[in-house]
């Protein structure tokens, strides 16, 4: 699924606000998660990650549809009332069966399943308020500094590799391969946005959900997971060049299995992928996992470095605001991982600037 290369989707997305009263949001159950190593993951490496390139989505079970109700008998009526009432009855339950049939064709072509007490999957991009992405871009380096390292909320950090130094445009290039339908990539993001953002500038950041059931019908774990795409943003770094490639989208494509194309890599986005997300840096038959994001070819991080179970059931402005309250275990997760990235973005630009690279931050380089 991921691995299959296809043309640029050209569908145009329409808008979803992101924190719409009437969307409401549940906690749906998490998938299955891997017992190697610890934390929670479905795919390696010590965080979370999504196949890549392997199938379209995980093991675990599909809810159950909604059941229509069943109609309740009672005393029939008796002279013209009685049959005005059965013609209406009659005229009702043609109206139902022509409403349940409806529902049986939705299903049998779509082939998806929400599962019970999560919001609408598969929503289109969004415009996310100001105030929300104000929040996320700007979170106070003092709730940055007392969050730390995440205080054992952040189950994977970034790994060391070696191999010659990926640049572009003359800075060091962070490259990120994802997928928006991806739980794992739903929860890196949110620490990659609020990192990144102490380096340059994003714009055209997009609201989204992770996706709840794949093409064939197959449940994803930490369904409708509220995050953001990179499918149409841009960033601008005087000190870093920030390339991502969103692969599929969240929509479910019945023809295989799996979800509509977005974005290509190039051959030499694709390399690295084969080159660093392979043993040893994962266990073998785990290879090619997301998200996938590689730091100047100094630093690795393939999978979540936290669970996305920490942001089930909550809206975009409720995780944004948490981000400025470094005891929630929103921040934690978030801002710890967000210190890590940036060490190794630190480490890879020669601390520069001061204003990212602060005493906490180079404090945790070494543990890189």
């Amino acid at each position: 699924m991921a691995g299959d290369l296809q043309p640029e989707d050209p569908q145009h997305l329409g808008p979803d606000n992101a924190d719409a009263p009437q969307e409401p949001e549940g906690t749906s159950p998490p998938g299955p998660e891997s017992a190697w190593p610890p934390g929670p993951e479905s795919a390696w490496p010590a965080g979370p990650g999504s196949a890549w390139p392997a199938g379209p989505g995980s093991a675990w079970p599909p809810g159950p549809g909604s059941a229509w109700p069943a109609a309740e008998s009672g005393q029939q009526p008796t002279g013209w009332a009685g049959q005005r009432g059965r013609l209406f009855a009659v005229g009702v339950i043609v109206f139902v069966a022509a409403i349940a049939l409806t529902f049986v064709l939705i299903k049998v072509t779509s082939k998806t399943t929400v599962p019970p007490g999560s919001a609408l999957s598969h929503s289109h991009p969004g415009q996310a308020p100001a105030a929300v992405i104000g929040e996320v871009t700007a979170v106070p380096v003092s709730a940055l500094d007392a969050a730390g390292d995440g205080g054992g909320a952040v189950t994977a950090k970034p790994t060391t590799i070696s191999g010659p130094t990926l640049t572009l445009h003359g800075k060091p290039e962070m490259l990120y391969l994802g997928a928006e339908f991806c739980p794992y990539c739903a929860a890196e993001r949110w620490a990659m946005i609020v990192a990144l953002s102490r380096f340059g500038t994003f714009s055209g950041l997009a609201t989204i959900r992770s996706a709840a059931a794949n093409g064939a019908g197959d449940g994803e774990p930490y369904p409708d997971t509220a995050t953001w795409t990179f499918a149409k943003a841009s960033y601008s770094s005087p000190d870093l060049t920030f390339t991502p490639v969103e692969e599929l989208s969240n929509i479910p494509d019945p023809s295989d299995g799996g979800y509509t194309t977005l974005q290509t890599p190039t051959p030499a986005q694709l390399a690295l992928l084969t080159r660093y997300d392979a043993p040893p840096n994962v266990p073998p038959g785990e290879s090619g996992a997301i998200p996938f994001i590689d730091l100047g070819n100094k630093y690795v991080i393939i999978g979540s470095s936290y669970s996305p179970q920490v942001l089930a059931g909550l809206s975009w402005s409720q995780i944004a605001a948490d981000l400025s309250n470094p005891s929630s275990p929103v921040a934690k997760a978030i801002d710890g991982t967000a210190n890590y990235i940036t060490a190794a973005v630190c480490a890879t630009t020669g601390n520069q600037p001061a204003s990212a690279c602060t005493a906490t931050v180079r404090s945790m380089e070494p543990q890189l």
